[in-house]
């Protein structure tokens, strides 16, 4: 008996004459996550891309792992493929289905068919596989209001599927489809969760995280490699440009008011993750801010650093609480990770009481206070780059 893979997508068939570009993209995607599997036919039809397995040995469940967070899939079902006659799906539906049945109680059965050449139609295609169904499992009873499993039969041009179960795929739109955005990355809880966010809206991601040696440990940096490690499960490979702020931070110290040093670094910041951007055809930067969280993060002080960019700046967690961004990090296996006690640059240096209703004028009178152009350049000489692959 042959089992096969149907993945079905969402809003690419909203794409009008577009809709090849994203089938395109999404295709290309598959192919890449799951060639380390073995030999595939992977095609297209009806809103629904087929993914059949050419060999036996193939690991189906480490298949499916990985088709679960592929984006622009919304659905997956995990289906046995029949001839397109009722003896043939009944054959199928007897040695197939109970094992999805078992523990169970109620189930119904929904058919389908696509193919109007099918003698039967769907009603009565669903009434013959139901009593295939109680035949084999005589404890069920049928419930087509709150069944536990449904059991799916779609008659299509290459021929009848019966499944049991839909699952739910990542959603969202196929990597790639959307650009390439520079991610703001630290050690917390957000960013990877904004970088994810970003990815499954079709964005190609690249990260930049800032460092504070010595004032930070090598370890802290281990750690966001590692987030962005997990991360690439989602986005695929990713460049994480790492900077040093370390000088910066120690000219502010000597040289602004303390209230102003979250602010003022936030600036220098978002302008060296700017240029990183250019330089890698990124079209926008991405950050985990949510609006009231810190100090920094008050509407006010977000136009302020704000103003020190000029490419759009996404925030995917800006209204969120932080229950919901924690929530969505244990869902991608960040949560672990991000809660581990190593110090980022934001926590060195931390003002006692930080500006939450900044005046621009006021900030930029206090960065006046430094060569802010020569210390941007200085920290992007010391720019390192790490490649992270695609941990698929």
């Amino acid at each position: 008996m042959k089992e096969i893979f149907l993945c079905k997508y969402g809003e690419i068939v909203l794409k009008g004459a577009n809709h090849s570009f994203f089938e395109g993209a999404l295709i290309k995607e598959l192919k890449f996550r799951l060639h380390k599997y073995g030999k595939f036919n992977i095609s297209r039809a009806q809103s629904t891309v087929y993914i059949e397995p050419l060999d036996d040995s193939i690991d189906l469940d480490a298949v499916f792992e990985a088709l679960t967070r592929v984006f622009g899939i919304v659905t997956i079902e995990r289906a046995a493929v029949a001839e397109k006659t009722m003896e043939s799906i009944e054959a199928v539906t007897r040695e197939y289905i109970p094992r999805f049945l078992e523990g169970k109680k109620t189930f119904k059965v929904e058919a389908k068919r696509a193919d109007k050449r099918f003698p039967l139609k769907s009603p009565e295609i669903a009434a013959q596989v139901g009593g295939f169904v109680l035949s084999s499992c005589p404890y069920l009873r049928v419930n087509v209001k709150e069944p536990q499993v449904t059991v799916k039969v779609e008659v299509r041009e290459n021929g009848a599927y019966i499944t049991a179960g839909i699952f739910k795929g990542a959603g969202g739109m196929p990597l790639g489809t959307n650009g390439k955005a520079l991610l703001l990355l630290s050690g917390g809880i957000d960013s990877p969760v904004a970088g994810y966010m970003m990815a499954k809206r079709g964005v190609k991601i690249d990260a930049v995280h800032f460092e504070s040696f010595p004032y930070t440990s090598e370890r802290a940096k281990e750690k966001v490699l590692e987030l962005a490690k997990i991360v690439t499960r989602y986005s695929g490979s990713m460049l994480v440009h790492v900077v040093s702020l370390t000088h910066i931070q120690e000219e502010l110290v000597k040289n602004c008011d303390e209230e102003y040093f979250t602010l003022l670094l936030r600036r220098y910041m978002m302008t060296i993750a700017q240029r990183i951007a250019e330089k890698n055809d990124c079209g926008a930067l991405i950050t985990g801010e949510s609006v009231g969280q810190v100090a920094s993060q008050t509407m006010q002080a977000l136009a302020v650093t704000d103003n020190a960019v000029t490419m759009p700046v996404f925030r995917p967690c800006i209204g969120m609480d932080k229950e919901e961004i924690v929530q969505i990090s244990r869902k991608i296996d960040t949560f672990e990770t991000s809660i581990q006690p190593f110090e980022d640059c934001c926590t060195v240096f931390t003002p006692r009481h930080p500006k939450t209703r900044p005046e621009l004028s006021k900030v930029l009178e206090q960065e006046r206070k430094l060569d802010f152009e020569a210390l941007v350049n200085e920290a992007l000489e010391g720019e390192t780059t790490v490649y992270i692959p695609a941990d698929i």
